[in-house]
C-alpha cells in the first residue's frame, strides 16, 4: 500500500471511532469542499482536510472546550493537538517529509487561515459545519450555544462562502431560524466594525 493511501485509511479509521456522531461525515465533507474549491488540491491539503479535527476522535487526548474561558484559545489548542496526532500517523505510514510538514501546518492553521491553502481549509471546514454539523450541534448544545457557534463560524467564512451559507436550508424550520438570526447578528457586527 502506498504511503498516502495508508495515511488516509488510518485517519478515517481513527475518526470513525469518534464519540461525536457527525465527525466522519464532516471530515469527508471538508475533503469534498476542498476538491470543489481547488480541483487540483495536492495530497497535503487533502490529508489536512480529512484530519483537521482528528483530536476529537481520541477521548483521552482531545482538547476539551470546558478547560478554556477563551473560545479562540480552545480552537488553537485543538488545531495544534490535531496536527500532532496527524504527524504520528503520517510518520507511521512513511509519508514524504514535505507532505508531513505541509499537512500538519495546514491542520494547525485551519481555524485561522493566513495563506491561500489554509484559508481554503478554513472555508471548507466552516461551510461544512453549517452543512453537516449544525443540526447535531443544536441537539447537544441547544439554541444559545448554537447561535454563538454559528455567529463565530459565519464570521470565519470568506465573502464567497458567506453567499453559499446564506442559501443553506434545513428540514427543521427552527434550524433555519437559528442560521438566519446568526447571519443577521454577524452582519450587524461587521457593520459596527466598519463604522
Amino acid at each position: 500500500m502506498d504511503s498516502i493511501k495508508c495515511a488516509k485509511q488510518n485517519i478515517r479509521a481513527i475518526i470513525s471511532k469518534s464519540s461525536v456522531p457527525e465527525d466522519s461525515f464532516h471530515s469527508e465533507n471538508v475533503l469534498k469542499w476542498i476538491i470543489k474549491l481547488k480541483s487540483d488540491a495536492d495530497e497535503a491539503l487533502q490529508i489536512a482536510a480529512l484530519a483537521h479535527d482528528i483530536d476529537r476522535a481520541n477521548e483521552h487526548k482531545k482538547i476539551k472546550r470546558n478547560n478554556f474561558s477563551d473560545y479562540n484559545k480552545f480552537k488553537s489548542e485543538h488545531a495544534k493537538n490535531s496536527a500532532n496526532i496527524l504527524k504520528g500517523i503520517l510518520i507511521k505510514c512513511n509519508v514524504k517529509q514535505s507532505i508531513i510538514d505541509e499537512s500538519c501546518r495546514l491542520v494547525e492553521q485551519h481555524e485561522v487561515g493566513g495563506d491561500m491553502c489554509s484559508d481554503l481549509l478554513k472555508d471548507a471546514d466552516s461551510i461544512s459545519f453549517f452543512e453537516i454539523n449544525m443540526p447535531f450541534y443544536f441537539q447537544r448544545e441547544g439554541y444559545e450555544e448554537t447561535l454563538k457557534r454559528c455567529i463565530w463560524g459565519y464570521n470565519r467564512l470568506s465573502p464567497k462562502m458567506k453567499k453559499i451559507c446564506q442559501d443553506i436550508t434545513y428540514s427543521k424550520q427552527l434550524l433555519n431560524n437559528v442560521l438566519k438570526v446568526a447571519i443577521n447578528k454577524a452582519s450587524e457586527e461587521d457593520k459596527k466594525e466598519i463604522t
